[in-house]
């Protein structure tokens, strides 16, 4: 019986060390500054389609792109790096039907391309403000091509 026990406390132990990782690594990303909530969703193919569903993360501003973490996993860097200079918004909406539960409160979806292909970002109403503005800050002649 010992044996079980002890078998039983080392998973509940390494499954405690496991989520402590990942609460530990969100509250490193999220003391950088230029950090917030940032759900995504990506077409698949050229059919336009969107793939899996939503996937939550955090962004942040880096340098001169988006950089979007994934919210479960441990990996300390980011999935996704989005130039601004590639990065354009199409529109902006409320979510509808399932993808109203799939992401936080109150959140914006914002169609978005980037080189060739259409991303959906949900955020708050203030991350979208920031964004917006990041977006239009780029320095003069920014978008013009070397």
């Amino acid at each position: 019986m010992g044996t079980v026990l002890r078998i039983v406390v080392a998973v509940a132990a390494a499954g405690l060390l496991l989520l402590f990782a990942l609460a530990a690594r969100r509250i490193f990303l999220r003391r950088r500054v230029g950090t917030f909530d940032c759900s995504l969703r990506l077409t698949s193919g050229k059919s336009g389609k969107y793939g899996r569903g939503w996937l939550f993360g955090l962004a942040r501003y880096s340098g001169d792109g988006l950089a979007w973490y994934r919210v479960f996993s441990f990996s300390p860097r980011p999935r996704y790096v989005y130039p601004r200079r590639e990065l354009t918004v199409r529109g902006q909406r409320k979510p509808t039907g399932p993808e109203a539960m799939a992401l936080l409160s109150g959140a914006v979806v914002l169609e978005c391309g980037v080189a060739g292909q259409r991303v959906e970002l949900g955020m708050s109403p203030a991350a979208v403000t920031g964004f917006l503005a990041w977006l239009e800050s780029a320095p003069p002649g920014h978008h013009l091509v070397a």
